[in-house]
């Protein structure tokens, strides 16, 4: 990192969020956005339900670090196992991360389906899931490769649903039901 990525990074870290709302670093850029609606809430909610807690760490606040990025996006899932990271501690590695999920609002569409997507390969995360109440869709992104065609660090394998299919995350080695999901109104 740079000096000004330091001092990007040490801003970030001591920024004042006002309640309500939540920041991220996102290549060296901070973004603040607002709290979600409802029907965000719910979804992650019925994807964290469907996630056995005695295997894995479910983590809607967690801040992931990725270096080379200057980035230390928040998802609003994290998944990793349990016994992979200790103690305490704000930020793990992307590489820890199993799954990271993403609900996409009217605010987030570019940064969830592009800038995020760009983001979660160049950490090599797993596996990346798009869940986008405005289109009713899911997106499940796997096998992140640094050297993707295009240069740019990307997910090679993607599978798309509707809400209400059923979605094999072999990542978690589970099938998650989306028949709660919704939609904005």
């Amino acid at each position: 990192m740079t000096a000004v990525d330091d001092r990007i990074t040490g801003i970030f870290e001591n920024l004042e969020v006002p309640d309500g709302f939540k920041a991220e670093l996102l290549r060296g850029e901070i973004v603040m956005m607002a709290g979600p609606d409802r029907i965000h809430n719910w979804i992650v909610e019925a994807i964290q339900d469907q996630i056995p807690r005695a295997r894995w760490h479910r983590g809607t606040t967690q801040d992931i670090a990725i270096p080379s990025a200057v980035s230390e996006p928040q998802p609003d899932l994290a998944v990793y196992e349990r016994g992979v990271v200790e103690g305490p501690g704000r930020l793990i590695p992307a590489s820890k991360m199993t799954l990271v999920v993403e609900v996409v609002s009217k605010t987030s569409v570019d940064r969830d389906y592009r800038t995020k997507r760009h983001l979660y390969a160049e950490g090599a995360i797993p596996a990346y899931l798009i869940v986008d109440p405005i289109k009713g869709v899911c997106v499940l992104l796997t096998e992140p490769r640094l050297d993707a065609p295009g240069g740019t660090p990307d997910y090679v394998a993607e599978r798309v649903g509707k809400f209400g299919d059923l979605l094999r995350v072999a990542a978690l080695d589970l099938t998650l039901d989306t028949s709660e999901f919704q939609t904005y109104s």
